[in-house]
């Protein structure tokens, strides 16, 4: 790939200065747990299912814990010590306490040790799960291979999981490396997880267990026709981060969607709530062997790509950092950027390509995520392709890993079989015509590409500086991020945030993260 000229103790002490901001986050909120940890911690003991009206088992332990004033001890305690005293599983405890004819604060406290030996061995049958998964497809993958980055990342929106499966097909026949089935409108702001097969849904399809298994045995099944392992890709972001989390380990997911600043700006969910929910949820993507994706690009479609291109940059910093203290390694890491400069502005391709070379070489062995134009699509679909041609020639050249495909019909409707088809020959048709390109050029010692690195990288570096003193939230408070302002106390969630007591337990931090600065 082309190289540019960055400073390497620049980036150290950027770096350096993202871990701080990191833990002193991780400091403010390891005292607190939140309903969805804890329902997220007994869907991973095997509660599942709803109760008469449709509430989510997990939800009504957990509520049922809250109301009795319990759940800063954790979820795992008192539904162990149930377990042991009738003999029955933690599902039947919670079909009990759905049912009314068990209170969990009315069981007699067992022996203590016992009960922590009950615990802790459902959580080791649940982690040798997440692992037998992990195991297959490390196997499939070896057996079937993959296709060569940027890898081309398309979605499938329809509402309907059944028609998504048919649309997933067919991008994966076409070409498509990995499927991403969007989430429904508002279902970030949902505190439960819908059960089961659904088959409608605004912009979107709901992210159940029950889908991600159709949609995983679906792509499997063409697969193993065309001969190339296809990813799968959905949401754990929004108020059920952690549950989500588990229900993509549970059914093999190969990416999920994971940072608790988008969801604090774009969906004002509270930053308490979800930075405690990341941390966990992350840890599970990280022991399923999951990639991440940020989301970074967001914060250009309502900051101005040139003048905020740093913010981008000292927001991959943070969550790189994020990431590593919930477990994952740089490998797992998608870290997200854009092409969303103004398509009138002069020159604007080579600030692409300085910003697309920049996060590649600050980020080397992370899958990067690269993001298509959207904020300037017009619905005028000629010029759209050429945007997204552009787009495709930057992610080529730099060494972008995934690569979400642009559509021409961006900003008209949700894509169409025949947009796909179009996106995909673009790409691929400009993916082989300048497969090493890359390898052939330079850029220009002095020149605008490098000046202009420099410049977002120097400014980077002086906003995490600022941030390092002020903390993250304050940053946040600020409208440092995407020119949006969100606050501590604001949001929604926030009644979910709860202070752990001297004796809370969860074993799955101790399994999963054992000797990281999470597992404390």
């Amino acid at each position: 790939m082309p190289h540019l000229s960055l400073d390497t103790e620049l980036i150290d002490q950027a770096r350096t200065r993202a871990r701080n901001i990191a833990v002193q986050v991780w400091e403010q909120v390891s005292s607190y747990t939140t309903t969805t940890v804890e329902r997220a911690t007994l869907r991973l003991f095997g509660v599942d299912g709803v109760n008469d009206q449709g509430v989510p088992l997990p939800n009504v332990v957990v509520d049922h814990l809250h109301k009795k004033g319990m759940l800063g001890k954790g979820a795992v305690y008192p539904v162990a010590n149930a377990m042991r005293f009738h003999g029955i599983t933690a599902q039947e405890v919670a079909l009990r306490v759905a049912g009314g004819s068990l209170h969990l604060d009315g069981v007699p406290p067992g022996d203590e040790g016992a009960v922590t030996e009950l615990a802790h061995s459902l959580a080791e049958q649940a982690c040798a799960a997440i692992q037998a998964k992990r195991e297959e497809k490390n196997k499939l993958v070896e057996r079937l291979g993959m296709g060569e980055p940027p890898y081309l990342y398309l979605i499938v929106a329809t509402g309907n999981i059944y028609e998504d499966i048919k649309q997933a097909q067919a991008a994966a026949r076409q070409g498509a490396d990995i499927i991403a089935v969007i989430r429904t409108t508002g279902q970030s702001l949902l505190d439960y997880v819908p059960y089961g097969a659904t088959t409608e849904g605004f912009g979107g399809t709901y992210a159940t267990q029950e889908n991600f298994r159709l949609m995983r045995r679906a792509l499997d099944e063409v697969g193993e026709q065309i001969g190339r392992y296809i990813r799968l890709t959905n949401y754990c972001s929004g108020l059920c981060m952690p549950e989500i989390a588990v229900m993509g380990a549970l059914e093999r997911l190969d990416m999920m969607l994971n940072d608790s600043m988008y969801g604090i700006i774009f969906r004002d969910i509270n930053m308490q709530r979800t930075f405690i929910d990341q941390f966990f949820s992350r840890m599970i993507n990280a022991y399923a062997g999951i990639v991440i994706n940020t989301g970074e690009d967001n914060y250009l479609t309502t900051a101005d790509a040139y003048t905020q291109a740093h913010t981008v940059l000292a927001s991959q910093f943070i969550n790189e950092q994020f990431g590593l203290l919930s477990g994952l390694t740089e490998e797992q890491m998608g870290l997200g950027h854009a092409f969303e400069m103004d398509p009138d502005m002069e020159d604007g391709f080579l600030w692409e390509l300085a910003q697309a070379q920049l996060v590649r070489q600050v980020f080397p062995t992370s899958p990067v995520k690269y993001m298509p134009p959207t904020k300037y699509m017009t619905g005028n679909i000629f010029k759209g392709h050429v945007q997204d041609a552009l787009f495709n020639v930057t992610s080529v050249v730099t060494g972008q890993t995934i690569h979400l495909l642009g559509m021409l019909t961006e900003a008209i409707h949700t894509p169409l079989l025949h947009d796909r088809y179009l996106s995909i020959e673009n790409a691929r048709y400009i993916f082989n015509n300048m497969r090493h390109l890359g390898e052939e050029i330079e850029f220009k010692p002095g020149g605008r590409i490098q000046k202009r690195a420099n410049q977002v990288l120097c400014q980077a570096a002086a906003m995490l500086m600022e941030i390092e003193a002020m903390g993250l939230m304050q940053a946040i408070g600020r409208g440092m991020f995407a020119d949006i302002c969100r606050f501590p106390e604001g949001g929604k969630g926030l009644s979910g945030v709860v202070p752990k007591t001297a004796d809370y337990y969860n074993p799955f931090t101790e399994l999963m993260l054992s000797g990281k600065l999470g597992g404390r």
